[in-house]
Parts: C-alpha cells; sequence; structure tokens
C-alpha cells in the first residue's frame, strides 16, 4: 500500500481513487473537476436540475439553472468524465422551496442555501456517491479542510470574501468526513487561471448571485406563487404600541430594514420586530436595534461540548464578522449566545455559526439557528 496520502487525504494513489464532484456547471465546481482530473483521479461528475426555470429564472445570475446543467455537459465532455445529471424537483420543493416559503410567513429571514446544503446536496448526493462506490465527494465550496486519522475538519477559506463556511454549519460528522473541499485555500483569481489553463468554457463565467429559484431577488414572487393569500395588509407599530401606518404583508419585511417602511417621522425608522401572529411589523430608531443575547434552537455540533468552555467567535449572518461571545449549552439541543458588544439587525431564522481560531485558521465548530 502506498504509505503517503494523497491530495484529499487519502492512503490511495489517485488512480486507485474514485471522487464525485458537485458539477453547478459553474467556473468553481468545474475547476475542481479538472483539478481531479490532471491529479490521476477517476471522477463523475454529478449535476442536480433542482428546480423547472421560467423565464424570468434563465435571465438571472442564478446557479443551477438549465444553461449550467449544459455548461456541467460541456465541462464533463471537455474533460472525458463521466456525468450524471440527477433530477431533484421534487426533492428541492419539499427540503428547500417550502421552507423558505413558510419561514418568511413566520416573520424570520430564512437561508435556503443552507437548507439546499442539508438536504439535497450534501443529503442525498452524498448517498448517491457512497452507492456509486466512491471514496469522496468533491465540492468547489470556499472552505478549508484538514483530514487527519480519517477525521475532517472545516475551517473558513483563505479569501474571507468567498469563505462560505457559514452556509455548511449544518453538515454532519459523516458527511464532512466525505466531503473536500480543494478551493479553501484558493483566492478566486486562482481558480480562474487554472480554468484558463484547463481550457474551460466557464473560465469567464460570472458567479451566481441569487438565490436560484428566485428571479432576480424577487423572493415576494415567489411567494405569491405558492401562498398567494399571504399578502395581508397589517399594522405598524411604534415602540409605544400606536399604529402608525399599514404594511401589505410582513413577508416584504426584514429585521432591520430601513427602506420600504412609507412612514415619515422625524427620526429614520428600522424595523425592529415581525410579529407574525399578530400580523404585525414594530419599527423605531436605529439605536433599539442592538442585541447582546441570541436564543438558538436545532444546534449542530462538528466538536464535543467541551470545546465550548471558552470565548469563541460567531457569526450571526453571511456578510457579517466574526463577533467575540460565549456559548451557553442548554437542554433540547438549545442555546443563548452572549455578544460581548451589541450587534444590530439579528434576524430569527438566520444562522449562527460558531468558530475558534487556532494555528490552522478559523475551525468551524458548528451552529444553529436564530430564534429570538
Amino acid at each position: 500500500m502506498n504509505n503517503e496520502l494523497n491530495s484529499i487525504g487519502l492512503n490511495k494513489k489517485p488512480s486507485d481513487t474514485t471522487v464525485v464532484v458537485a458539477m453547478s456547471g459553474g467556473v468553481d465546481s468545474s475547476t475542481v473537476a479538472g483539478m481531479m482530473k490532471k491529479e490521476g483521479f477517476k471522477v463523475i461528475g454529478i449535476t442536480l436540475k433542482l428546480y423547472d426555470d421560467g423565464k424570468a429564472v434563465a435571465k438571472s445570475k442564478q446557479c443551477c439553472s438549465g444553461q449550467d446543467i449544459m455548461d456541467a455537459k460541456r465541462v464533463a465532455h471537455k474533460l472525458n468524465i463521466e456525468h450524471k445529471i440527477l433530477y431533484y424537483q421534487d426533492k428541492f420543493k419539499q427540503g428547500v422551496i417550502n421552507n423558505f416559503v413558510e419561514s418568511y410567513l413566520k416573520g424570520e429571514t430564512p437561508i435556503p442555501c443552507v437548507q439546499c446544503n442539508q438536504t439535497v446536496k450534501f443529503k442525498d448526493l452524498f448517498e448517491v456517491s457512497k452507492d456509486l462506490k466512491a471514496d469522496a465527494l468533491i465540492t468547489g465550496h470556499y472552505v478549508k479542510s484538514f483530514t487527519k486519522n480519517s477525521i475532517t475538519n472545516m475551517y473558513r477559506a483563505i479569501d474571507e470574501n468567498r469563505d462560505q463556511s457559514y452556509f455548511l454549519f449544518n453538515t454532519s460528522r459523516e458527511q464532512l468526513n466525505y466531503l473536500r473541499f480543494p478551493l479553501g485555500g484558493m483566492f478566486k483569481n486562482e481558480t480562474r487561471s487554472i480554468a484558463k489553463r484547463l481550457d474551460l468554457n466557464v473560465a469567464d463565467k460570472p458567479d451566481s448571485q441569487d438565490i436560484c429559484f428566485v428571479p432576480n431577488g424577487d423572493y415576494a414572487s415567489v411567494i405569491r406563487k405558492f401562498k398567494p393569500d399571504s399578502f395581508k395588509k397589517g399594522n405598524i407599530k411604534n415602540l409605544n404600541g400606536e399604529v402608525i401606518g399599514v404594511h401589505d404583508g410582513i413577508i416584504n419585511f426584514t429585521i432591520g430594514q430601513r427602506k420600504g417602511i412609507k412612514i415619515s417621522d422625524k427620526q429614520a425608522l428600522y424595523v425592529l420586530e415581525i410579529n407574525s401572529n399578530r400580523n404585525e411589523i414594530i419599527v423605531g430608531p436605529k439605536e433599539n436595534l442592538g442585541k447582546k443575547n441570541i436564543y438558538l434552537n436545532k444546534l449542530n455540533l462538528l466538536v464535543d461540548k467541551k470545546d465550548f468552555d471558552k470565548k469563541i467567535l460567531v457569526k450571526v449572518r453571511s456578510t457579517g464578522k466574526l463577533l467575540d461571545a460565549k456559548i451557553n449549552l442548554k437542554e433540547n439541543n438549545s442555546a443563548e449566545v452572549n455578544l460581548d458588544k451589541l450587534e444590530d439587525g439579528i434576524s430569527p431564522g438566520q444562522a449562527c455559526v460558531f468558530y475558534s481560531h487556532d494555528k490552522l485558521g478559523y475551525k468551524v465548530l458548528g451552529g444553529g439557528w436564530i430564534n429570538g
């Protein structure tokens, strides 16, 4: 047996190692497939058909559209690798779209990309990869991973502007030990340079920017399609409980929002609370937005509980910075997070992801869903 680990941390020659690469049709996953092929791995590319795209979706900057599937096929043909398309529209609707709609109706701000990773991408694709007898499932996510003694830990990517670890906090330990993320130590321009050297047709393809099933960021249109009766007028109140306006549906608002409230006041007003039970929006000045204490449920921990005895770092939104915090783990898979400083715009439905710092970087410890 070969005594040296290959580039994905397995004690096998690349030529004896089968990998499944999740190919979305974008430059990142296509480049990963090319890298694996060039290193001599046996590569199987799999592309997921997740939703039925209409004209609005076809024109927007999303992943997993019909054009992306064609791009993935062209890349696979160019690399001379096996390529499969899995039709997961029903699974995606049940696991992601329905959750997205119901979450907004409850006054939350959902993150469908986490749900997608948690369900079809890593759960179902994980099972398919195992059925294909693959040694690893490889993606183009920008996160670092280090494997030692068959245990893989996840870290923030070297490119903090591209880091996607926040969206992967709900990965299970079993999945993480099987997953590999070759782009975590690269910057985006390096990825594109590799794609050009491999002569891939997607080397200059723009990044996807929108939620895949939400054309041009218009999430209200998605909710209207599935729940047309959800746009009910209700009261907008100030902190004194006084009615100061009327809204056209709570799904049009998120915590911390300023624009679109359409109420004139001597000071700028922000959305402080969304009460779905009473169909009310509570607004007030910016100084009332800050929170120090956050309550989480449905925790997913990737490390032992003893690792939470020290002060750690958290992210409370995908674009947020790392915040100093203390985590109090509780019963029923819940936790209380105590931030060192006030943070604005913390919204139910978003994730709070835990990190610690060591010599390898910022390690992902897990996280949970904000519910208060």
